[in-house]
């Protein structure tokens, strides 16, 4: 059995492991901030002393067989309420999965902490902050660059072409999703153009350089997102 300054040790380096990831999500105003990083991190290390050491003296008994490892697997399932709970749907867009994961992690470095992998735990927390605060301006520069948009021109009759839209905007066959003109009076047409994986620098230029082009009279960015 271990001792008390032992398990103190480790149930305070679980709490300082899950209160700076806790850190990093609190600082972007999720609900799961500090504390329930440093709880999450903190009962996983109990329950891992607890499933490690607290039945040695069962174990000890004649004709007693026991699997020490069960109550600490059973973190892994059973931390996923939490993370469920994180989790928000907003019509087509999902929020809420990298604090689940966050969640998930830090119960998985008290599980470390309280089976004294003290470095395995403090290797862990960093890499789980390398990859929140790092790499996260990486993620969104590439999510800057697949936006989805639709422009609206109106233009007079025949002026705006597929070819022309194409070279104008400087976009592949692929990128556009789908054309559709709808007549207007005086001559005039509406063409709506739904593009795919352009980006934000792309759809500005493309609107200020249609709005030049002979025979259109307005481009619009109806909305522009990331997908």
């Amino acid at each position: 059995m271990i001792s008390d300054l032992d398990i103190a040790i480790r149930l305070a380096v679980a709490a300082l492991f899950g209160s700076l990831v806790g850190f990093e999500r609190e600082r972007l105003m999720w609900a799961a901030g500090i504390r329930t990083h440093m709880l999450v991190s903190v009962g996983a290390c109990l329950l891992m002393i607890v499933s490690a050491y607290g039945f040695q003296h069962a174990i000890l008994m004649e004709h007693v067989a026991l699997d020490p490892s069960r109550i600490a697997a059973q973190v892994v399932s059973g931390i996923g309420f939490l993370g469920a709970g994180s989790i928000m749907a907003r019509g087509q867009v999902v929020k809420g999965l990298t604090t689940a994961a966050s969640i998930w992690a830090v119960a998985a470095v008290g599980l470390a902490a309280g089976g004294g992998l003290f470095f395995a735990a403090g290797l862990s927390t960093a890499i789980i902050l390398a990859i929140l605060v790092g790499v996260k301006p990486l993620e969104e520069a590439y999510r800057a660059r697949v936006q989805s948009c639709t422009l609206e021109i109106d233009h007079e009759r025949d002026a705006v072409t597929l070819d022309e839209l194409k070279r104008i905007l400087g976009v592949r066959g692929g990128q556009i999703r789908r054309v559709t003109v709808v007549p207007g009076m005086n001559d005039l047409e509406r063409t709506t153009v739904a593009l795919t994986r352009v980006s934000r620098r792309d759809i500005a230029a493309g609107a200020e350089t249609l709005k030049d082009a002979p025979g259109v009279h307005a481009v619009e960015v109806v909305k522009a997102k990331t997908g």
